[in-house]
Formats: structure tokens, sequence, C-alpha cells
């Protein structure tokens, strides 16, 4: 793991173009020696309509783009502070800054390839964000995870094992909780609702973290580009929660496919999504 790190650290000095091309060459080989067979069952799962090779096809930009971002991390990780971030922008923030400070707000940020970058750079701009995260088994990684999300602005991070104690509470404090929800985290607190047809394992928190904080849910989403990465905020959400698990799940989930049909090649598709099944359902894997 020390070598991984000190691969990103050399990183930062190499032009961002060239950072690039080598993440999508090391895609390509990634595509057949990762989780390739997970990626093309969720595709299948989701885009029954295409063919194989179309599938295919997505699924390895997904591992070609999923490889860039985390070779960018390197510059983002490492670079000075004026470099960094130098190539993210954060787009249409007046759909936060008009909550921001007022009202609780939970960020909801879903699993596409720029999540990293689009939350860096958020972090750095609004500096009251908090966020959870799963402690890494490796302590070397963990510790430089901690550091890298940490080195802009000091931000709050939340383990998993601490619950949502803490996060009700820095929410109640008006600040920004960068929210990830859209993965598999096990059938507890947690409905089966469609996604893209499929019933999927789909947590409820966000909903009753509303109910019991009263926080706007505004959504940010980041696209990698050609050049870097665009984190674009949407609309707060309006007559959320509704006091039904299963509608605000279901509008979760709407709002994910919207967005994953923009740009299906950028979605983390390497996760087994729909590993928890219903009661008597067998494996999708």
């Amino acid at each position: 793991m020390r070598l991984v790190l000190f691969f990103l650290w050399c990183l930062r000095w190499l032009p961002p173009h060239w950072v690039a091309a080598m993440g999508r060459g090391l895609g390509s080989l990634l595509f057949h020696w990762g989780r390739k067979r997970v990626t093309l069952i969720n595709l299948k799962l989701c885009f029954p309509s295409k063919t194989d090779e179309e599938r295919e096809q997505i699924g390895r930009r997904v591992f070609q783009n999923l490889a860039r971002s985390t070779l960018e991390l390197g510059r983002v990780w490492y670079s000075p502070v004026e470099n960094a971030l130098a190539n993210v922008k954060l787009i249409d923030k007046h759909h936060i800054d008009v909550w921001r400070g007022k009202v609780p707000v939970i960020v909801l940020a879903p699993h596409f390839v720029g999540l990293d970058m689009g939350g860096t750079r958020f972090s750095h701009e609004y500096p009251e964000v908090f966020s959870m995260y799963s402690e890494q088994k490796n302590k070397v990684f963990d510790q430089a995870l901690r550091r890298a999300r940490q080195r802009f602005n000091n931000a709050t991070l939340i383990t998993r094992q601490q619950g949502l104690r803490p996060v009700l509470k820095a929410l109640k404090n008006k600040q920004l909780f960068y929210y990830l929800p859209d993965m598999d985290f096990g059938a507890k607190d947690a409905v089966f609702v469609d996604f893209f047809g499929v019933k999927t394992a789909t947590v409820t928190a966000m909903s009753r973290l509303c109910e019991i904080t009263g926080a706007k849910v505004v959504p940010l989403v980041t696209r990698q580009t050609s050049d870097g990465y665009e984190a674009r905020f949407y609309p707060a959400w309006e007559d959320f929660p509704t006091g039904d698990a299963l509608a605000d799940a279901r509008r979760l989930n709407a709002f994910l496919e919207e967005r994953v049909v923009e740009m299906p090649d950028q979605y983390f598709w390497v996760h087994k999504r729909f590993k928890t099944r219903p009661p008597g359902e067998p494996s999708l894997y």
C-alpha cells in the first residue's frame, strides 16, 4: 500500500492529460482482471434492451473512467492547494447557497466516478461540510484517506461504526452532510424498491434524518469531462419526506436513474448493487 501511495504522489508531477491517458489504459486492463462479471450483470439487469456488445462497451468505459479518476487522486491528495482542484468546478451553487446556514442540508451525492473530486471541491468551498466513511482495514491507507479528505479544511468525518447520533448533532448545527446512500448496505433499515425495474435494497436513513431535523435534500452530481470534473447542484427536493418510506426510496432511485441514463459509463457498476435480495429470491450474482 505504501508503494501505491508513493505512485500516486509521483503522479502529481505529470500533466493532467498524461494521467488521464494512463488511467484509460489501466482501466482497459482492469476490465478483464477486475469485476467485469459483476459490472456486466448489473448492466444487463438495468439495460436489458441493449446488446451484449453495447453493454460491454459501457462496462469497459466504466473501468477506464474509474481508473482515470483514481490516478487523478494523486494531484488532489498531494499537489499544492492552488493546483489540486484547478480542473474541478462547482456549478449552480445557488441551489445550496439559498439554504446554507438557514436549515440543515443533506447533500445527496450518488456514486459516480467523480465522487471524490466533487466532494473535495465542495468541502474546500464549504468548510462546514461533514461526511460518513467506512474505516479501511489497511491502517496505512485509512490514515492516508483521512488526511486527504481533511487536507483543505479539516472536514468532520464520522465513521459508520459511530452510527447516526453524531450525524443528527451536526445537522442540527446546520452543517452540510455530504451523503452517499446509493449502495447495498444490507436489508437492515432498508426497503425494496425498483431501480431500473429491479427490486433493490434502498436505505431509508435520508428520509428519517429529514423527518427528525427538517433538513433539505440538495443533490450534487459529479461528471467527469475531457479535461476535468463538473460537480452540479440540483434544486432542493420539494415535498420530501412524505412520511412513506417506500415512496421516499422510490424518489431517490428515480432521481438516480435519470442521472445514470445521462452518463451510464460513469456510474459505479463494479459494486454489487443488487446483492441483497427479497426473502426467498436467489442471488443475481
